[in-house]
């Protein structure tokens, strides 16, 4: 399993994640022409993580800002959840984020219904920082629901080993 840059092909597998109906009501989907952006973007950068088969997952990542060393992992999926390969995803994110991307801390966060997203971050060495009650709108469920952030430290990743 490796991580790589995406490609306009890739935008068509990125869809088809972002509209399966158990990822709605906690993904983001964007049109072409949003995704399309993030391709040359400066200040993103949209990865896919494959096999020798294909596609598997993709994450999206706001680089860090003014030196900051501060990288968000905005948005991540796997195209088949639940079948083991969550926890290597997770490491492969999260060591990208630290070595190729010189964060000094990585967050992300989550809906506050999305138990499955609450348990892998844990899992994956995230600390949970903050709930902020009430705050995010989902369309796709037609309703305001809490907005957990996670967050890891350079520090905290490099104990991990």
């Amino acid at each position: 399993m490796r991580l790589r840059p995406a490609q306009s092909a890739d935008l068509g597998f990125i869809h088809s994640v972002t509209r399966r109906a158990d990822y709605l009501p906690f993904l983001t989907d964007e049109d072409e022409a949003g995704l399309a952006v993030y391709l040359t973007s400066l200040a993103e950068r949209l990865l896919i993580w494959e096999d020798d088969h294909g596609p598997r997952g993709f994450a999206l990542y706001a680089l860090p800002q003014f030196g900051s060393g501060v990288v968000e992992l905005r948005r991540l999926a796997l195209d088949l959840p639940g079948h083991g390969e969550g926890q290597a995803f997770m490491r492969a994110l999260i060591d990208y984020a630290f070595q190729d991307l010189a964060a000094q801390r990585l967050w992300l966060d989550a809906s506050g219904e999305n138990l499955r997203a609450q348990a892998a971050y844990l899992r994956a060495g995230f600390v949970l920082e903050g709930r902020l009650r009430g705050h995010w709108y989902r369309p796709a469920l037609g309703r305001v629901v809490d907005l957990l952030i996670y967050g890891m430290l350079r520090n905290e990743w490099q104990a991990r080993g």
